[in-house]
């Protein structure tokens, strides 16, 4: 494996920025965001504000915690492990403040990074089983509830699962960019912000 992909703070913003204009067009504006932490978060603002338009309310945003069972407390969970567990989960009650349920919503989940896809297919998975749940406890249908995804890299690997279109529901999976398979270093992980700027610059990911 070569050096690390060092990533500026201005990539990020532009990716998420091309990103917003591709989710407007299909599937459309989100009801909610869901951040996977910790990478997610900051993409998961940004690409807010360009999802946002004028005289448009705020989309709210929820944050989702998961790890790998055997790689607790690593930041790149997708790397190493067996199962995926969930850390923190959707706090329906504040969700109940902005509409009634999850069910007919836009939906768009946002992480960093697309390394084996386990963490993005669970996701998935286990939100969909909520929506199915609150479905049956209501008798709706599910027939409107679509499930985006966007992330900031996905890298060019081969995948240990995989997104089930039937649960996206109409939604789709938007990519920033595609990188090689190197270790990716955020900006939100530096010490150093002005050293990590110059490398990231010098790689042309800035």
């Amino acid at each position: 494996m070569s050096d690390k992909l060092y990533i500026g703070y201005n990539s990020v913003h532009k990716l998420c920025q091309k990103a917003a204009v591709e989710i407007r067009e299909n599937p459309g504006k989100p009801d909610i965001i869901i951040a996977i932490g910790g990478g997610g978060f900051i993409p998961a603002r940004i690409i807010r504000s360009f999802l946002k338009q004028q005289g448009e309310t705020n989309i709210p945003i929820q944050a989702i915690g998961l790890s790998l069972y055997e790689n607790m407390g690593t930041s790149d969970v997708d790397t190493i492990g067996k199962e995926v567990v969930r850390t923190q989960w959707l706090d329906f009650g504040a969700l109940s403040k902005h509409f009634d349920s999850l069910i007919g919503k836009n939906i768009l989940i946002v992480d960093e990074v697309d390394d084996t896809r386990t963490t993005l297919s669970y996701a998935l998975s286990e939100l969909y089983k909520d929506i199915d749940k609150i479905s049956k406890e209501k008798n709706l249908s599910t027939e409107g509830t679509k499930i985006s995804i966007f992330v900031l890299h996905n890298k060019d690997k081969p995948k240990k699962a995989e997104l089930d279109e039937k649960l996206l529901n109409g939604g789709k999976y938007f990519v920033g960019t595609v990188v090689p398979d190197e270790w990716i270093a955020y900006p939100w992980d530096a010490s150093d912000i002005d050293s990590h700027t110059e490398k990231a610059i010098a790689q042309g990911n800035n």
